[in-house]
């Protein structure tokens, strides 16, 4: 082999052995990196994809402190940051139809089956926004904590009660009266009276320790949340089909293992509140079989103010699977 011939071997060999460049890309949260979403959602759906690629897919996470989380989609439209994880709530009137998921059974397999996500991914591309994950957070999601006891129905009959587009219906078809207030602000108006109590998912309430000042947790919990997850459409289309397989792979995993997650919590938080002095407090059955209807109906509602005909195919989808509530 003549001196050239070896060289350009030695280079071939030199370059297959150069390992690929890892992919850095960049996800905002809505929420602080020890909130109990990022932590049992965000977190592991990045460790997860790091597993899966062995290390080559790396995802860097900045929280509201960042990008305040009413302000995050169109940094991650224009594609300032890759990644996005948040709840619809904070976007409704750029993109409300992420909503309709949570008028739906909590069953992250027969969401996908039936083809809701897909329809739901369509109306995001049409945003620049590729849908990655829909992660339930449990089975049902909400309850009220209240300064005091739920007595004859109306349930929540002359109560101010803090609300969010969400769970809003709920309170006003049991006879409350939303209030909008930040979540910063919910321990401090519950003690000075400004409401009398508050819409809450069931994880958190400890954290916060609402339970010093609001004492009965409310029965029947109602509703789902849905934590979603975006990429940027042009950074999700500049990946191999091997990292798009990757991420995939990942937020099936994330979606099905956070049901059993979020339960287990909310089961603990209870045990918790409970030991520190709350109360389950009944809502009358008139109200009580309503809850679901009313959050539902709700839902829907939202939908449809961006959603148009996307919110009629996936209310179409989810009721030939069953999934409806």
């Amino acid at each position: 082999m003549n001196l050239k011939m070896l060289a350009a071997s030695a280079a071939a060999v030199a370059l297959f052995a150069i390992p690929a460049a890892a992919t850095d890309l960049r996800m905002l949260s809505s929420w602080s990196s020890n909130q109990s979403y990022t932590i049992n959602v965000a977190q592991p759906l990045i460790d997860k994809i790091s597993e899966l690629s062995g290390g080559e897919i790396r995802i860097g996470l900045s929280g509201p402190e960042v990008v305040p989380a009413f302000e995050q989609l169109e940094p991650v439209q224009a594609g300032v940051f890759d990644l996005l994880f948040t709840h619809p709530a904070y976007h409704i009137g750029a993109a409300s139809l992420g909503l309709a998921v949570e008028a739906m059974r909590a069953d992250p397999a027969l969401r996908r089956s039936s083809g809701v996500l897909d329809t739901l991914d369509e109306y995001y591309q049409t945003l620049g926004l590729k849908l990655i994950a829909v992660a339930p957070v449990g089975s049902v999601a909400f309850n009220f904590i209240l300064k005091q006891p739920i007595g004859d129905a109306p349930a929540l009959a002359g109560r101010k009660i803090r609300g969010t587009q969400t769970y809003n219906p709920v309170i006003e078809g049991v006879g409350g009266a939303p209030v909008i207030l930040p979540m910063t602000d919910i321990y401090s108006s519950l003690q000075t009276g400004v409401i009398d109590g508050a819409g809450t998912t069931l994880t958190g309430i400890a954290d916060a320790k609402w339970y010093e000042v609001a004492k009965y947790l409310s029965r029947p919990k109602f509703g789902t949340v849905g934590l979603f997850v975006f990429m940027n459409l042009d950074t999700w289309d500049s990946l191999t089909e091997t990292e798009q397989s990757t991420i995939h792979e990942a937020a099936l995993a994330i979606e099905s293992e956070s049901i059993p997650r979020f339960d287990k919590l909310a089961a603990e938080e209870e045990t918790f509140l409970l030991e520190h002095g709350m109360e389950l407090s009944e809502m009358p059955a008139a109200d009580a079989e309503r809850l679901e209807t009313l959050f539902s109906e709700g839902a829907w509602a939202t939908a449809h103010i961006t959603g148009g005909d996307y919110a009629d195919k996936m209310h179409d989808q989810g009721e030939k699977a069953g999934l409806l509530q």
